[in-house]
């Protein structure tokens, strides 16, 4: 049984694809970028204001689908520029204490042109 999972509290889809999705016991959580839910419009400057708009983000995701940062177990994270890794981290790590599995990559361009992306695996059991 699948269930979609959406919330205006996070950014809505900008494109032919749901906010998240219930499979089972495991939700699965489309990348989120630092867009306020409430405009619409990318904010902060740096990856750290970044970062942190992503994980609110997030979060809004997890509580949507009865879940939290603690029951994430597989993040992925997409960064513009590698050298803003630990810059990132630090946020990061504020929110992911229970350090899920997670893969981190430098890509070429993200959507919007943003700094970070961010998806989660939560399990819900």
């Amino acid at each position: 049984m699948m269930k979609k999972v959406a919330t205006e509290k996070a950014p809505a889809a900008i494109g032919p694809y749901s906010q998240g999705i219930i499979a089972g016991d495991f939700f699965f959580a489309s990348g989120q970028i630092p867009i306020n839910p409430a405009t619409g419009n990318v904010e902060g400057d740096t990856i750290e204001q970044q970062a942190e708009l992503v994980m609110k983000n997030v979060g809004c995701l997890l509580e949507a689908a009865g879940a939290d940062y603690a029951k994430v177990v597989k993040t992925g994270c997409f960064l513009a520029d590698m050298g803003d890794f630990a810059a990132f981290n630090e946020v990061y790590a504020r929110y992911f204490t229970e350090k899920p599995a997670r893969s981190c990559v430098a890509v070429k361009t993200l959507p919007k042109n943003v700094l970070c992306e961010v998806e989660v695996i939560a399990y819900l059991g």
